[in-house]
């Protein structure tokens, strides 16, 4: 994932950029980059499929939200392979209006049958934060649309097998031909011939299968993972959907997170706060061991640095926040009661802030500011 251009530096535009301004800048590298324009140029073809990449994402405003808010991740990058999975064909089928007139009337796709698209699956993922402190390697079982085999097609009657049909209207101005995808074969220019017993009118059949994924470091409760190609297939033999992962956090049963940052409420005793002492608490890789000083007042807050979690994006690691709590006795004995009694009017027992003691806000706003 840390190979792959940041989308915007791709297309080279901002990310205030449009929805014109977008399509126009992918227009311009598609055509520089083109396949008819750079024949047998590999590094040409790849420039090519990753505008087309950047493109797909940056278009779709649901895609290109959960983009700028968690990157590649966000849309499959860590999930799917390069260039998201795409080919030539999923390119020219999707984006095949975006060439214009161009390379003979609209990309290689624009005067014969479209490609049909698979739906995407979606699926739920629960991962522990221990999972998604390292990331981690989960084989996801699905049951999904898959070709069935022996199935033949035809050329669609209709339309010949072109995927359009075109019909003649008299108007004031005389004869107007006009064009339209195909009503029979919805465009594909196929129709089924032959197919066995448990396929579809589309030749799909249900079929388990088990997908291994990578999830990265970092994730959050509700993000979105895209795997490009794993989710249905498309009707004869067309562009297969994707596998949508949807991350859900279990929570710990210690820890709470905010972000990248871990809070952890650990209860001290009366005397550990007053004398000093050490306790354990625990972190997201085993225990950690730390000092309480001597007067340490209920509401501290220690910072343990780096034992958060890592951003999906690199930015770094967070860290614990370990609140401190003085544990007040519900019930106490008798000679325990004597005993405190005799302290109720020592000096050191009466409440004596001297002004540095931090109230909540203030705390809250230093664990910010840090």
């Amino acid at each position: 994932m840390s190979e792959k251009r940041d989308y915007y530096e791709v297309l080279g535009v901002g990310k205030n950029a449009n929805e014109s301004e977008i399509k126009k800048a992918y227009r311009k590298l598609a055509l520089k980059y083109h396949p008819d324009k750079n024949p047998d140029d590999a590094a040409a073809e790849a420039k090519f499929k990753e505008a087309a990449e950047a493109y797909e994402v940056l278009s779709n405003p649901e895609k290109k939200q959960r983009y700028d808010r968690f990157g590649h991740a966000g849309v499959g990058g860590a999930a799917g392979g390069g260039y998201g999975g795409m080919n030539m064909d999923d390119i020219f089928s999707q984006f095949g209006d975006i060439f214009g007139g161009a390379f003979g009337g609209g990309g290689r796709q624009s005067s014969r049958q479209r490609t049909a698209r698979g739906t995407n699956l979606r699926v739920k993922l629960k991962l522990t934060l221990e999972e998604i402190s390292e990331g981690v390697k989960k084989k996801i079982k699905v049951n999904k649309l898959v070709n069935a085999e022996v199935v033949t097609f035809k050329d669609c009657g209709t339309c010949k097998g072109t995927g359009r049909v075109t019909r003649m209207t008299q108007t004031f101005l005389g004869a107007m031909q006009t064009a339209s995808t195909c009503p029979t074969c919805e465009g594909t220019g196929k129709i089924i011939d032959k197919r066995p017993a448990g396929a579809d009118a589309n030749g799909l059949r249900r079929e388990e299968d088990v997908i291994e994924i990578d999830i990265p470091a970092g994730v959050e409760d509700g993000m979105q993972l895209s795997v490009s190609g794993k989710g249905n297939a498309g009707p004869f033999n067309g562009i297969p959907g994707d596998l949508l992962v949807v991350i859900e956090e279990i929570p710990h049963e210690s820890l709470r997170r905010d972000g990248q940052n871990l809070h952890y409420e650990a209860f001290i005793s009366f005397i550990d706060a007053t004398l000093g002492g050490s306790i354990e608490v625990p972190t997201l890789t085993g225990k950690a061991k730390i000092k309480i000083e001597p007067g340490t007042q209920s509401g501290k807050m220690l910072r343990l640095k780096g034992k958060g979690l890592p951003s999906v994006q690199f930015y770094g690691t967070g860290d614990l926040f370990v609140h401190i709590n003085v544990w007040t006795p519900k019930s106490v004995t008798k000679e325990e009661e004597k005993l405190l009694e005799k302290l109720r009017n020592s000096e050191s027992f009466i409440p004596n802030p001297d002004g540095k003691e931090k109230g909540f806000f203030q705390r809250v706003k230093d664990m910010f500011s840090n």
